[in-house]
């Protein structure tokens, strides 16, 4: 499917992911590389799925461009891990997007705390605003969503239809157990956020991330308390106010 976003039908992507069955992760990734070259992107969270997934694009696409998106309140232990992977795969483009308001215009204009206000407002002009932009270039971007991570992500294919972006949003992973990532990343020692040793399976802002407890699921920690379980980026609908 090397056709633009608006040209592909919902049978295009059935056929499409049938014929995709059988594969593997590397062979979607060369499938992607092939139909849409330097027009697919990674964003790229830098979770232990990126790990995999960034090691994998590394042996098709040695100048992949990786899209970070910088919300201002990252830990620093993933500014680090940032820092490790532009030594360990140098060829890679690696942008580190940031919002338009800075955190302080931002408590000005909406107030302190939005992340405990309004949470989906928050997510939306840190994350969602930001990648809607930066993914004008592209026709295609890539994602390392796996189909076990929460019901949520159950019904995940390799190509997907991104109405809320108007993309097509590749997902080389979504059959990996968590194990078999843990796994990867051992065996080839790769590196990592050294917040997973700390019970924090996932990661993203530091006011609205927590370790996750014993029995938890692994989201858990993510937006506690609030009834939230993702930023918007993986989910349909239209912008939030």
């Amino acid at each position: 499917m090397s056709v633009r976003y608006h040209t592909a039908q919902h049978k295009d992507y059935e056929t499409l992911n049938r014929k995709l069955h059988n594969k593997d992760s590397l062979d979607v990734l060369k499938w992607a590389d092939h139909s849409f070259g330097n027009r697919l992107v990674y964003a790229c969270s830098f979770g232990a799925e990126a790990m995999v997934l960034l090691d994998l694009l590394s042996k098709v696409q040695k100048d992949a461009r990786i899209l970070f998106l910088d919300t201002d309140f990252h830990f620093k232990e993933t500014k680090q891990l940032i820092e490790r992977v532009e030594k360990r795969y140098p060829s890679f483009e690696i942008t580190q997007a940031k919002p338009a308001l800075t955190p302080v215009e931002q408590a000005a204009a909406y107030g302190e705390r939005l992340w405990e206000t309004n949470p989906d407002l928050c997510c939306q002009m840190r994350k969602l605003d930001v990648l809607e932009h930066h993914l004008q270039p592209y026709d295609a971007w890539l994602s390392g969503l796996r189909r076990e991570q929460s019901p949520t992500r159950a019904n995940t294919e390799y190509v997907n239809a991104d109405h809320k972006f108007q993309k097509i949003k590749v997902c080389p992973l979504i059959h990996w157990t968590e194990e078999e990532i843990w796994m990867y990343i051992r065996l080839h020692q790769l590196p990592y956020n050294e917040l997973h040793d700390q019970h924090y399976p996932s990661i993203g802002c530091t006011h609205c991330t927590r370790p996750v407890l014993p029995g938890e699921d692994e989201r858990a920690g993510r937006w506690a308390g609030t009834g939230k379980t993702e930023c918007g980026l993986h989910t349909e609908g239209g912008r939030q106010t």
